[in-house]
């Protein structure tokens, strides 16, 4: 290799860098100033969205207590919850401000980011890649927005009633720390959101030949089991609720399953 060639690759590495830094201010830029509209709007992002489920009147809520009485299900409706979220440090709803207004800049740029990372690698890609790899992108922003919404709208309503509300005794009354509150929206929004990426994960997989349409038939009753149990954890203690979270998860099981025997009809 004589030195032009040595040249030139070493240019083609530090263009690509310079590329990949470039993308990587873009995402930044966006995702702070998505975080100071948020900061902007804290009335919206905490009353209206953070604070939401906790109240009687949000609309999951209202809406199982509506399927609670028609069903003569009492553990449905959530219409006397009083939860008392409180701040015991000076700067803790400050910092809390600063923290959620962070994770709203990401949620609300997350979009914009796919798109940078899309277009950085799209060139070192073939035509057949590039199809293949926009669709992946696409679909797995999907899933992770429809995850997110469900954990959001299902499951973080059912597991704020069921813990805020919890009590071992009627002694001990349930004051909840504001950034404990916080977390546990969050947290539980973005595992759901991460879950639903299940059918992806099984696709790579399939593609890898680390898994097959059998094997996932074979050990559908262990992960009937798993989701029922994992269903329980997250809901109030009846048999409805578990089953309403439940079957969205067994039917991304099942999606899977029908990814992957397309994947093995292809190969």
């Amino acid at each position: 290799m004589n030195k032009t060639e040595e040249d030139s690759r070493e240019m083609s590495f530090w263009d690509h860098l310079d590329e990949l830094r470039s993308r990587l201010i873009r995402s930044f830029l966006v995702v702070f100033v998505m975080a100071i509209i948020a900061f902007i709007n804290r009335q919206v992002v905490f009353d209206l969205i953070i604070l939401g489920p906790s109240k009687a009147d949000f609309i999951t809520n209202r809406w199982l207590c509506s399927l609670g009485r028609a069903l003569n299900i009492d553990g449905l409706c959530f219409s006397n919850l009083n939860i008392q979220i409180i701040n015991i440090n000076m700067s803790g709803q400050f910092l809390v401000h600063l923290y959620t207004s962070a994770i709203a800049g990401l949620v609300l740029s997350f979009p914009y980011i796919i798109y940078q990372f899309w277009s950085f690698v799209r060139p070192a890609l073939y035509a057949g890649e590039k199809k293949k790899s926009q669709l992946a992108i696409f679909y797995s922003s999907l899933l992770f927005l429809t995850g997110l919404l469900f954990g959001y709208f299902l499951i973080v309503p059912l597991t704020i009633n069921f813990l805020g509300t919890y009590q071992v005794s009627s002694s001990v009354s349930n004051q909840i720390a504001l950034n404990s509150f916080i977390s546990t929206v969050v947290s539980v929004s973005f595992a759901v959101g991460i879950v639903f990426q299940l059918p992806l994960l099984i696709y790579f997989l399939a593609k890898a030949g680390l898994v097959s349409p059998d094997y996932l038939k074979r050990n559908r009753k262990y992960m009937l089991v798993i989701l029922l149990i994992v269903s329980a954890i997250i809901t109030p203690p009846d048999i409805f609720s578990q089953i309403m979270v439940c079957i969205p998860l067994l039917a991304l099981y099942e999606l899977s399953i029908v990814i992957a025997g397309k994947v093995y009809k292809e190969a």
